[in-house]
Parts: structure tokens; C-alpha cells; sequence
């Protein structure tokens, strides 16, 4: 087998988070008297982690770092009380991430959502051990930057010819391929064919169970 471990994306991924990320950022906009987003409009807003999609959500007040701040920790506020009312893994992920983990595949979660929400949400919503779990920590790099990417190969114990790396935007392919990480697109996440193509991609993943042929086949058909 010539791969020996994942490492995941989570919102998009492994967790349609979109619904509930929707409502609180909606919540606190509409406070403030800003504009809101359709759950479409908001899926090409995340992925840059939280402060990102704040400066997206409100351009006009991007430059006021103070403001934005503020909306932060609003929006955190929010999120912490709603972040798992309707988010769910999707459909076949609890059953592909059971095969993986019954074959020995070490597996890991690495995400631009906060390192807190990052790991209450793997643990509380996706009912399988995890070998290393890691978000966006204050003060250190996130992806593309391959800084978190290389720390959780390290503690995987695994070289990136090892590992496939799947995600759903362009963050993920980019991350992966400055990582020498098999670029493995999710389709049924948040963003298009052509996003994860351009980006990068060198497998399509149309379901989650076209995971298992991947990982387990000795040589995968590439895109390039």
C-alpha cells in the first residue's frame, strides 16, 4: 500500500458546516446593520480562516483593524453557542473514515478554523480517533503556508510521498502541492471542479468513498 495516512480539511471536507456558519455570521451582521450572505455567497468566503471571512463579509471596514476585531469576537461569541446545531458530517465520510482507520491509515485533521473549534467539532461530530488534530492557532502561520502542514506530518511520523491530502478549495490544493502532499479535491465540499483544478488538484474526488481506491491501490491516476 503506498500510502500510509490523510490528512483532512474539515469545514467542507469532512463537515458540511455551512448552514451554521452562515447564521452567525448573519447574526452579527445584521446587528451592526451590514449587509447578509446566502449559504452559496458565504462558501466562497471561508476557508481563510475566521478573520478573513470577517474582512470578506465587510470590505468596507476591512483597513479598521479595531472594528474588525470587534466583529470577531462577536462572531465567536456567536459561533461558540450554534456551531453544531446543524452541522454534520457528510454523506459516507463516518463510514470511509472506519475502513481507513480498521487498515492502519493514520489520520489528521488540519484546518484554518480556530484550533478550539477545530478540535471540539472533530471530536464531537465525527466519532472516530484522530492521530493529530490541528486549527489556526494565534500567531502562527496558516494555510497555504505549509508551516501546519509540515508540523502535522512531523508528528504523524510520515514523509509527504506517504500522505494524500484531501480538501475542497483551493487553500487545500495549494497547501498540499507546496507540501509535495498527493492534491486531492473534494467535489462535494464547498467550491468547484474548476476552483480545485486550477488550483492545483491532481485527483477528483467525486464521493468519499472514491477515497478508499485511492489509498489503497499502489499507484493513483493523476491529473499532473
Amino acid at each position: 500500500m503506498k500510502f500510509k495516512g490523510i490528512i483532512f480539511d474539515l469545514d467542507g471536507t469532512l463537515l458540511n458546516t455551512i448552514e451554521d456558519i452562515t447564521r452567525s455570521l448573519n447574526l452579527v451582521l445584521s446587528r451592526r446593520g451590514y449587509r447578509k450572505y446566502s449559504e452559496e455567497e458565504c462558501k466562497l468566503m471561508v476557508g481563510d480562516g475566521m478573520e478573513v471571512l470577517v474582512k470578506r463579509a465587510v470590505p468596507e471596514i476591512a483597513d479598521d483593524d479595531r472594528a474588525i476585531q470587534d466583529l470577531i469576537q462577536e462572531y465567536r461569541r456567536e459561533y461558540a453557542i450554534t456551531y453544531k446545531e446543524r452541522s454534520r458530517p457528510y454523506d459516507g465520510i463516518l463510514e470511509v473514515l472506519a475502513e481507513l482507520k480498521k487498515a492502519g491509515i493514520k489520520m489528521a485533521v488540519l484546518s484554518n478554523k480556530s484550533h478550539e473549534f477545530t478540535v471540539r467539532m472533530t471530536r464531537e461530530l465525527l466519532p472516530v480517533e484522530f492521530d493529530v488534530i490541528l486549527g489556526a492557532k494565534p500567531g502562527t502561520p496558516v494555510k497555504p503556508d505549509p508551516t501546519p502542514l509540515h508540523e502535522v506530518l512531523r508528528q504523524l511520523a510520515l514523509r509527504p510521498e506517504e500522505v494524500v491530502y484531501v480538501g475542497d478549495t483551493s487553500v487545500d490544493m495549494e497547501t498540499a502541492r507546496a507540501g509535495g502532499l498527493l492534491a486531492a479535491g473534494a467535489l462535494w465540499g464547498f467550491r468547484s471542479e474548476e476552483e480545485l483544478v486550477r488550483s492545483g488538484a491532481q485527483v477528483l474526488l467525486k464521493t468519499p468513498r472514491d477515497l478508499l481506491p485511492l489509498i489503497f491501490s499502489e499507484e493513483p491516476e493523476r491529473r499532473g
